[in-house]
């Protein structure tokens, strides 16, 4: 019997949208590289990796190229199959140790609201080779400790920007928020986020890229309760509510495929 995955995109409530994520629930700790080759073979944004211990699930996230400190949309996927396949019963919080410290999940009704630290950014110099890679004026540059953030002028520039995958790569950052207050309906802000240094040339629908669009939008709309959409070609809605040192981001999820990894090696040390 091999491997068992599942595949859901999150922050969507249909399927072939938002972001999607490969979710791996193992008997226990997995060798690293193993884990890094599945990634590269779902060649997916991120693929999580969780297994049960002392009431909580041991959570790590890999891109195809590396492993990242903290992922919004496959956390958020994982809690979804934690409940769809009857790991956790429906109503019972989820609680995941991570890189980033104790991350939880909790269902509200069709949504899942993840707790998140908040990681806001601090104003700064344009890096060498960004404004040129973007091909974007800036009216703002911050940066935390994951992303750069680049506030534009319009929702008009964030969806029009192309940027050069090549050089934006050498920009020394895990990823690029590109962001500006909406002009469509029903949101308050819309970004992009771009990480080709992690191989992820856009990526979908990014959660913890929300950490930080969270406090920054908060502060210029003067409230803690915020819609984002991020205006991928697939794209995606994030509900952020502002808590102390902490987010909420609340979005959906569903499942697309159930499969079994064959023929991989067992992983599990």
């Amino acid at each position: 019997m091999g491997q068992s995955i599942v595949q859901v995109d999150a922050f969507t409530d249909r399927p072939f949208a938002g972001n999607p994520a490969g979710v791996c629930v193992l008997e226990g700790p997995a060798d690293k590289d193993w884990m890094r080759q599945v990634a590269a073979e779902m060649n997916l944004a991120e693929t999580a990796f969780l297994y049960k211990e002392e009431g909580a699930y041991h959570l790590r996230w890999f891109t195809p190229a590396i492993e990242v400190d903290l992922c919004g949309h496959a956390t958020l996927a994982s809690a979804h199959v934690l409940w769809s396949e009857g790991y956790l019963a429906t109503g019972e919080q989820a609680h995941f140790q991570t890189r980033s410290g104790l991350l939880t999940a909790d269902q509200r009704g069709d949504w899942i609201e993840l707790d998140f630290p908040v990681e806001p950014a601090a104003a700064i110099t344009a890096p060498e080779h960004l404004t040129a890679a973007l091909g974007v004026e800036p009216v703002f540059i911050g940066r935390n400790r994951m992303d750069i953030i680049v506030e534009v002028a319009s929702e008009e520039i964030v969806r029009g920007a192309q940027p050069d995958m090549g050089l934006l790569a050498t920009v020394p950052t895990r990823g690029v928020i590109v962001t500006s207050r909406a002009a469509s309906p029903g949101y308050d802000f819309v970004s992009r986020f771009f990480a080709p240094a992690a191989g992820i040339p856009e990526d979908p629908v990014t959660g913890s890229a929300h950490c930080c669009l969270a406090p920054y939008w908060a502060e210029r709309l003067g409230k803690d309760e915020l819609v984002g959409y991020q205006a991928s070609a697939r794209g995606g809605i994030v509900r952020v509510r502002l808590a102390g040192d902490r987010v909420k981001l609340l979005g959906q999820a569903v499942t697309v495929i159930r499969g079994e990894l064959v023929g991989a090696g067992g992983g599990v040390r």
